[in-house]
């Protein structure tokens, strides 16, 4: 099991808790289920603790790390992996995760996301989801939690919308505050999102469909009527059997496809 050396104590301010229950770890390695043909690529690699495990189990990998403290330590570690084991020591934000594409392999890309740039992280990463075979984070339990909702569930918003507009949402398990150094103040969870080949239901413009659920989740004790009176009329959604009379959490993806197709589709016409 790795230990976290006493050269790094964990910065609040990158939002580190570093994994250090290795039973945890194991029961991660399991759901991602890694192989040498595989291009893995791990978020906030941290101290290695996952890292350690994906390496012996794929032979390679590519590391995204903001704390420039950390890439010295993970490049003696695993130094015997040579240029098998490579440190990209950027914002994970900021990242074109698109040239890491070298050859016809998808990406798996695995994380230990920190809480405060989960949810923007996320919304990075959905971009680039053609490129990805699957992903593979820790979050907080919360967000794995709106990411997997339905419609008509309260924690249903934006962030479930479209992360279910491009993938498959899978919630895998809890992990306790202790499996952390140092541990958080709540619960984690592991959560799979694997992009679809073809999309359910595919929107005509993304950024439109993007604007639309933000715009309806603005307010969400009010109506579609209120929320969405700037973007289409309360007659043109009826049109498009949808009720106006409805809070945006019972709206469900295809719904919000539809509305913005016809927004998409109107601001052509009279473009």
């Amino acid at each position: 099991m790795s230990k976290k050396p006493a050269m790094h104590k964990a910065r609040k301010r990158f939002g580190q808790n570093f994994l250090h229950d290795h039973g945890v770890i194991r029961r991660i390695i399991r759901s991602i289920a890694p192989h040498e043909s595989d291009h893995l690529v791990e978020i906030g690699p941290g101290l290695g603790a996952l890292t350690e495990e994906l390496l012996a189990e794929a032979g390679a990998l590519d590391a995204i790390e903001l704390d420039r403290d950390l890439p010295p330590i993970l490049r003696t570690k695993f130094f015997n992996y040579g240029d098998k084991f490579r440190i990209f020591e950027t914002d994970a934000m900021k990242f074109d995760f698109a040239t890491l594409c070298e050859d016809e392999r998808p990406l798996r890309i695995v994380g230990n996301l920190p809480y405060n740039i989960s949810t923007q992280l996320i919304f990075h990463l959905l971009t680039h989801a053609g490129r990805v075979q699957d992903m593979h984070f820790m979050l907080q339990k919360e967000v794995v939690d709106r990411m997997a909702a339905g419609a008509g569930e309260n924690n249903y918003g934006r962030l479930g919308i479209m992360t279910q507009y491009y993938c498959q949402v899978e919630p895998l398990f809890v992990v306790p505050p202790g499996a952390f150094n140092p541990a958080p103040k709540v619960d984690s969870a592991i959560i799979r999102l694997t992009p679809y080949e073809t999309l359910p239901f595919e929107a005509q413009d993304v950024p439109t469909l993007q604007n639309v659920v933000r715009t309806a989740f603005t307010m969400r004790r009010k109506t579609l009527r209120n929320n969405m009176k700037g973007l289409v009329s309360a007659d043109t959604l009826e049109t498009l059997e949808i009720d106006p009379g409805l809070r945006p959490e019972r709206i469900t993806l295809e719904q919000f496809v539809r509305i913005s197709d016809y927004i998409y589709q109107q601001k052509n016409q009279n473009g």
